[in-house]
Parts: C-alpha cells; structure tokens; sequence
C-alpha cells in the first residue's frame, strides 16, 4: 500500500511538474525578436546573394541555416562546444556534473557546461552573467528544445553567434572574412568561425588575426582529437593564415536591390536576376563608361524573352558618388525616336500600312509644330521600311496621326507602362512620336520584349515570390514581325562595317533614340531570347552634345548581347497573315501609301503637299509636287497657272491654290500655305 501510496504521488508530481512547465511555457514564451530582426537580403534567381542590409540596431545579421553551413562547420562546432548536442534536451548533466566537480575541487571555473542551445538562449536575452543567468538559460534552452526541432534551435545560434564588431552569425561573417557563402568552407575557415563567438572583439580576425589564429589550432585540435578531422587535414588547416582583415559584403544590382528590400523590410527577397550575368554586363558598363571624358552614366536592363524575367539590372554606376544612387533604370527619360517601332507596328496591326507603303518625307506643319529629321534634310518619297530604319520624324508623326495619339497612349498603358506628359499635355499631341512622353529603360524594355514575342506584353517579372503578369496581346504576330523584320536591317554605327563575327549567329533588331537637346542617348534591341536596353546620360539632365544614340549606346547594346548566351534559334517564321509584295504597287489600295488625312480621291490624288499644310521653306527652295493615281501625263497648275514640271518655286510667302490634272481631265487640288524661313 504504502508502495502505491509513493508511486501515486511521483505520478502526481510529475504531472504537476509537467502542467506548471507547461503554464510557464505558456505564461513566459522564450522572445524571439533578436532572431526575427535579420538584415533585409535581396538574392539572384539561384538564391546567391546580390546585397544586404544592416539591421535597424546597425548589425548584419543575415538568417542562417543548417542547410546554409559546410557540414565540417557543424561537425567542429559540435565537437568544440557541444558533443553530446544531438541527445540532450537542452541542458547536458554530464557537462554540467563535471564543470560544477572542477568548481568545488579548484575554487574557479575550468570548465563551462553551456550548451548550444544554452547559447542560444542567451543570443536571444542577453543578461549579466551568474549563476542566475545560467539557470534561466537553462531553463529556456530546455524551453526551445521542447518546442523547436534540434535544426530551428541551430538556426538561432547560426544566426545571432557574435562575430566581432557588428558581425553576427556565420553567413555574415563569412562574407566579411572570406568573401563567400559558409556552404563550402575550407578546414581552416570553418575552425575560424567555431572559435569567435566565444570571444568575439578579442578574437576579431581584423583587429588580432594572431590571437583569431591561435583560437582557430585549438578547434582544429579538438577536430583531429575527436576524429572530426584526419590527420593530413588538421595539418593542411594548421599552415594556413587567418584573414588579417575585413571585405565589403556583396553589392550586385544595388539600385534594384535598394528597391525591393524597402519593399519587404528584413525579408529574403527573390529575384529574377543571374548574378553571372549582371556581372558580366556590369564589367563591360564600367569599361565603356571609362572611355567617356564627361563621365556620363548608363543604364541597362536585361531581358528573358522565353520567360519574360530581368536577368541584369544596371542602374547606373558609382552608387555612393553624386547622383548615384538614382536608379536610371526607373527613371522617367524621353525616349527620342525609340517609340517609333510601337507607332508603325499599330499602324501595321490596323492593316492600313505595310513595310512597303509609300510615305512622303517633306515638310509639313501641323498646326504650329514643323518636325525636322536630324539633319534637317528630307528625302521625298520613301518605303515605311526605310522611313523607320532611317528613324526619319514626318513619316512617323503622319503613322501616330493615323493610329492617334491618345490610343497610342492607352496601348502603352496596357502594356505596363506609365508615360509621363507634359504640364497642361492631355495625351493628344503628336509630339509622342518624337519623344514628348517620358518612359523608364525597364519600361522601355517590357515594350520591346512585346515585340520579341510576337505582340504579346506584359510588364518584366523581377520577384519570383510574385505571380507573373498574365501577358496581354495588344498587337497580332504579323505586326510584331513586321517590325523585327524591318529593325533586324536597320543601319549600323559608324566604325560598323558589319556585326561582330560573335553576333553573326544572331538577328538582332533594334532602334535608337535621341532625345532634344542630346540629354538622352537609347539604343533598344531584341533577339530570339533576350531583349536589351541601353540608356547614356546624366542623371541630372546636363546636355552631351555628341551623345546621339546611335553613337553612344548602339554599341554598348552590340557589346552588351555578345556577353549575353548563345541564342537557341535564329530568325522565326513568319505568321501565316504576312503579306509579302514586292512594290507598294501590289498592296491594297488602302495600305500603298501614307498621307496626311483630307488627300483628295478620285482621279489624281496629290500625296504633297498636304491639304491645308504650312511649308517653311528658304528663298527660292522648291516645293516638290507629288501625286499618286491619274491616266496619263499629269499637269500641275499654280493659283490656275500652269507651272513646267513637278517642282514649284514659289514668289514668296502667303497661301496658294495646286491642282493637278491628268489626261482624262480628271482633277484634284489643294490648299497651302507658304512660310519663308528666317
């Protein structure tokens, strides 16, 4: 009975024991604040690290796992710190047994009996030290074994252990000493990191790399005693110096990096970006921006056509210089004449303009705007093929005049992009075609790869936490194609006789851009899988008088591709609604040519001037007379007077009545206005 009476009463301790432990674990949870405020990390598509943050507390204290640690790491901190972590709860009695036997036989500690997971108890609460202390991280160390797996409670450790200076954890302190991630550490380094976190400011590698090394012989003297390590290894390990100081940590794609961590403060953020990529377009962007006497900045961004993902993202360079932590990428530039691909792939996609449409290139005003080609000069009748590879400004205004400007607007904005306006501009200005509205690189780019997929757009995708952007298709393939097909023969730079033999292999399209006042320099182009944008400027605007897209960052878009990999295919097929002609001839009659609206119909149509246009002309400059349809020799008449030919000198500035006439008395005229350039 009374053997009964004994067993009842160990249950009812036991329980009793059990339900106030469990109160207690209730009441007083272990706080795990310290753990949580980790340093904010932005990593490539393979989880590599591009940059990290400093904790609000000024610390870099970069999450760490198990699986994040070469498994020597854990094999020498065990053998140093904990043997038997793997099996105790927590707390281990034979440790302790025997710290507390050398206290009493000695007088002082030998010894010490704290666990890992003691240790990280007190990384979460740091407290004075006593014996006190020492039992309530007992105490919570028991508390984190009952309530995390032997894995979490690492965690905690691998993560907080001090590493001298503002240095916590191993991954961070394998950066800042080796320059690389703790998975595949080396004999020496791994006993290095073991040995700090028991004295970390007297054992910082950068400060006292004899006294770090020394700390370092005696973990991997505990390794070979404990058969951790063999012997040629511990002796291999022995030989080798302790770093004697401290590296930058990582700083891959910091403008972007920048962005996204304020986007998700103390997160690992996921990127789209390969880090071999961005630092072999980073390499190049510094060799060609040392080559610039005003410094100038690039900016570039890469795509990945068959996934539609940025894989580099340069911002500009020198981020801690002046103005260099604006990322170029975002910003809001005037694209020039880089919109233009968009303008006439609408026009295509309406079936009202074809490549091989004819477009006349002559002065026209339109209203109080007189647009100009770069040169000033212009070159009559040309294809729409040879219009847009020669970026020439009237054909492209008459295009957006044809699409609308507002429409043209509302599909970039299905398209992901934000244009931005002039003040007091509603969106119906024709100017767009020559780069009034403002657009990003990285939106540039998402334009472009719409183009490379065969009119398809969406914007680029960066997080891969974040569900992609469902594409929209605002243009038909045969659109789209027309582009390529045009931009894949677009003229080459000075100094380019023919692609680099590494680019042979490649169709590559593309098109610049300038913007006014040679603020802006553009160059766009795409291939079969990646698309790229090169923009060169100051960040602040400042004018570069020979900074002319084609001449500043056409080449750098060449040179940027032949860092890129292989291509898997060349050109694609056309779509099956592609219409091959071989004049404009052949086209329907609604597509053969582009001219201002109001051309009369019927008969001989004038295709220039246009009804109603202004012409700015210098003292006694022709105005070349242009007509289209009509049977037989057509005349041309001025105010009713016969003129000879098809070129008109006029007397002077004021308004004048054309007409032609063809053989069948067929007619048509039109009325102009004459403005004598200054």
């Amino acid at each position: 009975m009374k053997l009964q009476q004994l067993f009842v009463g160990a249950a009812l301790a036991v329980a009793l024991a059990t339900a106030g432990a469990l109160a207690l674990d209730r009441m007083f949870p272990p706080d795990l604040t310290r753990y949580h405020q980790r340093s904010s990390e932005v990593v490539d598509a393979n989880g590599r690290l591009l940059r990290a943050f400093t904790t609000a507390d000024g610390k870099w204290r970069l999450a760490t796992t198990v699986d994040d640690v070469d498994p020597l790491y854990l094999a020498l901190l065990k053998a140093y710190e904990d043997r038997r972590f793997d099996d105790h709860w927590g707390v281990d009695p034979l440790a302790a047994a025997r710290a507390a036997r050398q206290w009493v036989s000695r007088g002082r500690i030998v010894s010490g009996a704290s666990t890992i997971s003691m240790q990280a108890a007190r990384l979460l609460e740091p407290r004075p030290r006593g014996l006190l202390t020492k039992a309530i991280q007992s105490a919570r160390a028991l508390q984190l074994e009952w309530r995390y797996s032997k894995q979490e409670v690492l965690a905690i450790y691998l993560t907080l252990a001090p590493m001298g200076g503002n240095l916590e954890g191993v991954r961070a302190a394998s950066f800042a000493y080796f320059g690389k991630e703790p998975k595949s550490l080396s004999a020496a380094e791994a006993a290095l990191l073991v040995a700090i976190p028991q004295s970390p400011e007297r054992r910082r590698p950068d400060r006292a790399a004899q006294r770090a090394q020394s700390a370092r012989d005696r973990v991997l003297a505990r390794g070979l005693e404990h058969g951790v390590l063999d012997q040629s290894l511990h002796d291999k390990a022995v030989t080798r110096n302790a770093p004697d100081r401290r590296l930058a940590m990582p700083m891959h794609a910091p403008h972007l990096a920048t962005w996204l961590a304020a986007q998700s403060p103390g997160a690992a953020v996921p990127t789209t970006i390969r880090l071999e990529l961005q630092n072999a377009l980073a390499q190049l962007v510094a060799e060609e921006r040392a080559q610039f006497p005003d410094r100038a900045q690039i900016a570039m961004v890469a795509i990945d056509n068959r996934t539609r993902s940025v894989v580099a993202w340069l911002g500009g360079s020198d981020f801690f210089g002046k103005a260099g932590q604006v990322d170029l990428v975002r910003a809001h530039r005037s694209p020039g004449s880089a919109l233009k691909p968009l303008i006439y792939a609408m026009a295509f996609d309406d079936r009202t303009l074809h490549p091989q449409s004819l477009v006349e290139d002559v002065p026209v005003r339109f209203r109080e705007w007189l647009p100009r080609n770069f040169d000033r000069d212009h070159q009559g009748a040309v294809t729409v093929r040879r219009a847009l590879q020669q970026s020439l400004n009237v054909p492209a205004v008459l295009a957006l005049e044809k699409v609308g400007p507002q429409r043209f607007l509302a599909t970039l904005r299905s398209a992901g992009v934000a244009p931005g306006l002039p003040p007091g501009d509603l969106g119906a200005s024709l100017g767009i075609a020559l780069g009034s509205a403002t657009i990003s690189p990285l939106e540039m780019a998402g334009l472009y790869n719409g183009l490379a997929t065969g009119g398809q757009f969406s914007p680029p995708h960066i997080r891969r936490d974040r569900p992609r952007a469902e594409p929209v298709r605002l243009l038909g393939p045969a659109a789209a194609w027309y582009v390529g097909d045009i931009l894949a023969e677009a003229p080459l730079p000075e100094g380019f006789a023919a692609l680099p033999v590494n680019l042979r292999e490649r169709r590559i399209a593309y098109k610049t851009g300038t913007s006014a006042g040679f603020r802006d320099a553009w160059a766009a182009g795409y291939s079969a899988n990646w698309t790229v944008v090169v923009w060169v400027g100051h960040a602040d605007g400042t004018s570069r008088p020979d900074g002319l897209g084609r001449v500043a960052a056409l080449p750098i878009l060449f040179k940027a591709f032949g860092r890129l990999p292989a291509e898997d295919n060349r050109a694609t097929q056309p779509p099956v609604d592609v219409l091959r002609v071989a004049s404009h001839r052949d086209l329907p009659p609604i597509m053969r040519t582009l001219r201002p609206p109001g051309d009369a119909g019927g008969g001989p149509r004038i295709a220039y001037p246009p009804a109603d246009a202004s012409i700015e002309l210098a003292k006694s400059e022709a105005v070349p007379l242009k007509a289209l349809g009509g049977d037989g020799r057509l005349r041309w008449l001025v105010d009713g007077q016969p003129i000879d030919g098809s070129k008109w000198v006029p007397d002077g500035p004021g308004s004048a009545r054309l007409a032609v006439v063809d053989e069948s008395g067929r007619s048509s005229a039109v009325n102009v206005r004459i403005i004598v350039r200054r």
